[in-house]
């Protein structure tokens, strides 16, 4: 398909390339902001306002804090922190340090967390409090040399931080003691409070953020996004929202965690480049904080994932009072599919509109998306954005195009796709050829150049959104002395959009209820991961070379095949 047609259907004002883009960074953005709009609120968190010419100062006394402990270019800083304003200072500070952002999330087990810190080579760490120990205790086993902390509470009003001391701070786990000559946040930004910038260059082309993906193999390794990436994928999105978010007030709900594609290089980055508010929400799966934070501050954008839309159509506040998302003039869900009845009663209940995006981590959100203003199909995900080129070809590798209708693997080309895998550049190979990601997505197009996915090639889970490596939980799995085979997939889930299902076979003589299997996962595997269906079989179907067929095991749920045997 050389042609382009969905160019015919982008909304009026919505051009077809973007280029040249800027040679500049996220911090001349910044730096340009505090200039121009320095009382412009940047952040908004819990009733406080940050101004774009303080996130500027703070930001930059951190990174001369970076730089005095032995933060050095092109080090990799682990950032463990919620969607906070510590979150995003942190960020321009390592920039501005020529470090390089590896969000990971807060989450992780220390299994997760290990494997994480010594896959990117960390030797800093800035955690949230909540998560010191956890994270000292890696030190012997991963290159991490010194924990810069943050408390939450540290940019809360201060009648609300007072109350958190007093009746919260300790008792949920946020109160503790450093060691080993580890630092604050807060005390190092006081410490370096009207330094100037470090005299370090920091390039369009400098690596800026690793963020993990599974790739090819299912083992989480970092993909790579230059500074250049993040401002292409920020000024494509905001040109496709331009018709509808172009008030300089207009508020764009950050509630997707920022160790994610989707919010770090789509949601965060097209706000900065607008100088427009982020409100920061620190915690994704509070429906109610989420509410309380929309009915407060009236934003124009709210992003989510599939889980959340059902959990907000089905909220008894949200039910009561649909008035509550008036204010938001645009809804977009992304990181999964977006089944039609859940986006049918959530529009319904608002009286707004969602519209889809899709993107991979390895094409740092070079996204399709739906027309804001346009023609919005069932089923579809819609169209490239401006520089975003896609071809469907024939998935058994020939590289074919295939006509209109034909269904075959997307593949991608855009200017911001990730430069690599850190440290591993065997792989990369695999997945962009010639210049063209090949995302593993199987799917087609219609005669207006709208993309409909139908499958994925490969066989990542995508449970809420987030991605779910069958690999690492059936290793996990086969870890307890009474499994002896395992296959993990995913299958429809109509809260989740998919679920992780485990098939086991037990060892002969042995047993095992699923409450204790999956405590077992619970202890390596963050709780999305953690099979939500498992069932116990005498045996799983294998190709001729013994490769577990996880897509028979799929149609076997698909079609009851099973299910006496499946535990309850």
């Amino acid at each position: 398909m050389t042609e382009r047609p969905w160019h015919r259907h982008y909304d009026k004002g919505v051009p077809c390339s973007l280029k040249p883009y800027p040679e500049k960074t996220l911090i001349d953005v910044l730096r340009d902001a505090s200039t121009k709009n320095a009382d412009r609120p940047a952040l908004l968190f819990k009733g406080a306002s940050i101004s774009y010419g303080e996130l500027e100062r703070q930001s930059t006394a951190f990174a001369a804090a970076l730089v005095s402990i032995g933060v050095r270019k092109g080090d990799r800083v682990a950032v463990l922190l919620p969607n906070s304003p510590q979150m995003i200072i942190a960020e321009f500070g390592i920039w501005k340090a020529g470090a390089i952002v590896v969000p990971l999330n807060p989450l992780y087990t220390e299994h997760e967390l290990e494997h994480a810190i010594n896959e990117c080579g960390a030797e800093t760490a800035i955690v949230l409090t909540l998560f010191y120990n956890k994270v000292n205790g890696l030190r012997s086993r991963t290159p991490l040399k010194r924990i810069i902390t943050s408390n939450i509470k540290e940019y809360f009003p201060p009648i609300t931080r007072i109350l958190f001391s007093v009746f919260k701070e300790a008792k949920m786990g946020y109160r503790v003691s450093v060691v080993n000559g580890d630092l604050t946040m807060q005390d190092l930004i006081a410490a370096h409070a009207g330094d100037a910038a470090p005299s370090i260059k920091v390039t369009h082309n400098d690596p800026a953020v690793f963020l993990f993906s599974g790739g090819t193999t299912g083992k989480p390794k970092c993909a790579i996004g230059l500074h250049q990436a993040m401002i292409i994928s920020g000024m494509q999105l905001q040109a496709w929202y331009e018709s509808v978010i172009n008030e300089p007030g207009d508020i764009i709900m950050l509630n997707m965690p920022l160790f994610h594609v989707y919010a770090q290089l789509g949601i965060m980055t097209a706000g900065l480049i607008r100088n427009l508010p982020l409100a920061l929400v620190p915690n994704p799966r509070d429906i109610d904080d989420l509410l309380l934070t929309i009915k407060k501050l009236k934003p124009a954008v709210l992003p989510g994932v599939p889980t959340l839309f059902n959990a907000l159509a089905a909220h008894p506040r949200l039910l009561k009072d649909p008035s509550m998302l008036r204010s938001i003039k645009l809804t977009v869900s992304g990181a999964a599919s977006l089944h039609l009845d859940t986006r049918r009663r959530f529009e319904e209940l608002t009286g707004g509109r969602i519209i889809e995006a899709y993107g991979l981590t390895e094409s740092m959100i070079a996204s399709v998306s739906t027309p804001v203003m346009g023609i919005n199909k069932a089923g579809s995900v819609g169209l490239p954005a401006p520089d975003v080129d896609v071809r469907i070809v024939d998935a058994d590798g020939s590289g074919e195009v295939l006509a209109v209708g034909q269904v075959g693997e997307i593949i991608m080309h855009a200017p911001q796709l990730m430069s690599g895998y850190w440290g591993n550049s065997e792989e990369i190979s695999d997945i962009i050829r010639d210049g063209w990601l090949y995302t593993g997505d199987l799917g087609y197009f219609d005669e207006d150049g709208y993309i409909f996915i139908v499958d994925r090639k490969k066989d990542v889970i995508k449970p809420g959104g987030f991605q779910v490596w069958p690999r690492e939980v059936e290793e996990v799995i086969a870890k307890h002395p009474s499994v002896l085979e395992v296959g993990v997939a995913g299958v429809a889930d109509d809260y989740q959009g998919e679920a992780v299902k485990a098939w086991v076979v037990l060892r002969e003589g042995c047993e095992i209820g699923v409450d204790d299997l999956k405590a077992h996962c619970r202890k390596e595997l963050i709780a999305y991961k953690v099979p939500k269906h498992v069932e116990f079989r005498t045996s799983l179907p294998k190709s001729l070379i013994g490769k577990v067929l996880r897509r028979e095991l799929v149609a076997d749920h698909n079609n009851g095949i099973g299910e006496k045997r499946q535990e309850k």
